[in-house]
């Protein structure tokens, strides 16, 4: 066989690899699992709270449920085209009654007190 150029098939398996993954529309298909996309989550925590921020891109507040047991925070996606879920394991208890949550331009930020891991047990 004599080749031209040695990297024809590289090219050719690049090619066939980005076709693969881009759909009619010449769009990179989404993932199938989670929300689809690329979501960063940040967890920062205080000793008196702990705040979930997570960049959740092309959803509308709408689309959004928030639930949480205390100790995980379950982010529920329902739009017409898929319904997703992604649970953030929370660094800590938090009294999820305490919760308050925000959403712009597809930032979503969640916030709760933190309750005490441990009670502490007085002498009568």
């Amino acid at each position: 066989m004599n080749r031209d150029d040695p990297f024809d098939d590289i090219f050719d398996e690049i090619e066939r690899l980005m076709d693969e993954m881009m759909n009619d529309t010449g769009q990179i298909e989404p993932e199938e699992s989670g929300f689809g996309m690329d979501i960063h989550v940040n967890v920062h925590e205080t000793d008196e709270e702990i705040r979930v921020v997570a960049d959740v891109p092309g959803i509308e507040q709408d689309d959004l449920s928030l639930m949480c047991d205390g100790e995980v925070l379950t982010i529920e996606v329902k739009t017409p085209d898929r319904e997703t879920e992604e649970r953030i394991s929370l660094p800590g208890k938090v009294d999820e009654h305490s919760a308050a949550a925000t959403f712009n331009n597809g930032i979503l930020e969640v916030s709760f007190d933190r309750i005490d891991d441990s009670a502490n047990i007085s002498f009568e």
